[in-house]
């Protein structure tokens, strides 16, 4: 004979008084809007920055990419899956990046300190009076530079894939990979498909130019400003990162106050993307902290 359910077996939730927190329906079909990523542009210091946005959170959170990338190529599982109840998430694309351009990217001597003017006047810009950062690789480096420099702002910073030097074993580990078309084919197709591959490869080149200018003045991008960064820090780094040697993690973490470092054995450069799920958790788990 069929199994017959009463109410009460069922428990359902409706007949409780919901807390908010315990609100049945999922947050994509109460407010489509919060899960749906945006996309929108707005003049920052002479340009039209290109950003996406996500999440309806009181916590916000900026997201800043790597050399020669931007919100659409290197934050896909972090606007899609870092919890959007708790973050408002916001990608920007750098100016001379994605779809920030014109203009064209150059590597003035100050490039990375124009990128954290930039990327703070961007979140002033939308409203966000302070806010957290998750930079990568060069927008690590941005992300530093800005903790140092505006505090006040700052809520926490996390980095991975990031150095505050550069030395002459990051200059050959960057002229390996100054002729694209020795990239992957993974890696280099979807940077074809943003840029053409013309404007790629020119601002791949100049930006392996533009870094090794740091080599030549003692190596410091930021070391100096490392002691300024007062913020609860994170630091994640991949153990089999081909482009970041382990020193430099290391460096970050004995040099800001009260910084944490965490490995992720397996990871490489792009941790963020290959180990998504752990990444995210480990961020959220960080940021969500009192």
């Amino acid at each position: 004979s069929p199994q017959v359910w009463s109410l009460q077996d069922l428990r359902l939730p409706a007949l409780a008084p919901l807390q908010a927190s315990q609100n049945p329906w999922p947050l994509a079909l109460r407010c489509p809007s919060c899960t749906s990523v945006t996309s929108a542009k707005i003049q920052v210091n002479g340009v039209h920055l290109h950003y996406q946005q996500t999440g309806q959170g009181d916590h916000a959170v900026l997201l800043l990419p790597g050399m020669l990338g931007c919100s659409q190529t290197d934050f896909g599982p972090q606007l899609k899956s870092l919890n959007k109840q708790l973050f408002t998430i916001i990608a920007w694309d750098p100016r001379g990046y994605g779809r920030s351009i014109p203009p064209p990217r150059d590597f003035p001597p100050d490039f990375f300190e124009r990128d954290a003017k930039d990327a703070v006047d961007l979140m002033q810009a939308l409203t966000f009076k302070k806010f957290s950062m998750l930079g990568w690789s060069d927008g690590g480096i941005t992300a530093l530079i800005a903790a140092a420099k505006y505090p006040s702002l700052i809520h926490k910073l996390v980095v991975w894939g990031a150095n505050s030097s550069v030395t002459k074993e990051d200059i050959k580990l960057y002229n390996a990979i100054r002729d694209v078309s020795k990239w992957s084919e993974k890696v280099r197709k979807p940077m074809e498909e943003m840029y053409g591959h013309e404007y790629f490869a020119r601002t791949c080149e100049a930006w392996v130019d533009g870094i090794s200018q740091f080599a030549e003045k003692s190596g410091n991008i930021c070391e100096h400003l490392l002691p300024y960064i007062v913020c609860p820090t994170l630091i994640i780094h991949g153990g089999k990162d081909p482009l970041v040697p382990q020193f430099h993690p290391e460096y970050l973490h004995k040099s800001i106050q009260g910084a944490r470092l965490l490995v992720i054995p397996e990871g490489k450069h792009n941790l963020h993307l290959r180990f998504a799920e752990e990444f995210n958790t480990e961020v959220e788990k960080f940021l969500a902290e009192a």
